[in-house]
C-alpha cells in the first residue's frame, strides 16, 4: 500500500475528504519526524513505538577493492511493533 492508497482507505473509514485525510497524515508524519529528531520516541499503545536506534561506528570493507574503511556512527529511525499489532498479524 502506498501513501495515496492509505489516504483513500483512511478517508473511506473516517468519512473525511481525501484532502483533509492527506493533511492529517502529513501532520502525523511530520510530528513523528520532529519528535525523533529531538531524541524522543512516540508510543502508540497497542500499535507500536517509533524510536531512534544508535548504530556504533564500525570497520567495513569496500566490496570493489577489498580496502578496509571506517563506517561512521549513525542514528537510525526504527519501529517496534506493539503486542496488539503483532497479534493481529499472526
Amino acid at each position: 500500500m502506498n501513501k495515496s492508497e492509505l489516504v483513500d482507505a483512511v478517508a473511506a473509514k473516517t468519512n473525511l475528504t481525501k484532502a483533509d485525510t492527506e493533511r492529517a497524515l502529513k501532520a502525523f508524519m511530520e510530528t513523528i519526524t520532529e519528535t525523533l529528531k529531538d531524541g524522543d520516541q512516540v508510543t502508540l499503545i497497542g500499535f507500536g513505538t517509533f524510536l531512534v536506534r544508535e548504530r556504533k561506528a564500525r570497520t567495513g570493507r569496500n566490496p570493489r577493492t577489498g580496502e578496509t574503511i571506517q563506517i561512521k556512527a549513525a542514528n537510525n529511525p526504527a519501529f517496534k511493533a506493539g503486542k496488539a499489532l503483532k497479534d493481529a498479524v499472526n
